[in-house]
């Protein structure tokens, strides 16, 4: 057997394990434990129940109040268009210097066909 499978045989074991004495504390107190351990059981459940579901939500509540908040899309939308505008004067700009380059090219080879 794997790590990965002996530990979900120990968390499967431990699971019925724990749910069988908490049934045999909350409904069979007194035989073989302590009478007033089922309500101790239960103030414990009910505590940690409040805890997480509490807890979770304040987690929630930190994130939404510590976490700024996201742009307009108007605002976003203005930005690309600028990137846009940026990417075709640059592109334009580009074929400028490309053309010169390209009309020199032909003369050459006429100059040196000349020769």
């Amino acid at each position: 057997m794997s790590k990965d499978q002996v530990i979900g045989v120990l968390l499967v074991l431990v699971s019925i394990v724990v749910i069988v004495l908490y049934i045999w504390f909350v409904f069979f107190p007194g035989w073989l434990v302590p009478p007033w351990i089922d309500i101790v059981v239960l103030k414990l459940t009910g505590t940690a129940a409040i805890i997480v579901v509490f807890g979770i939500l304040a987690w929630i509540g930190y994130t939404l109040a510590t976490t700024p908040p996201p742009k307009p899309i108007e605002e976003i939308e203005k930005e690309l268009e600028q990137e846009l505008k940026e990417l075709e004067r640059r592109e334009a700009e580009e074929r400028k210097e490309e053309r010169p380059a390209e009309e020199a090219k032909p003369e050459e080879a006429k100059a040196e066909g000349q020769q």
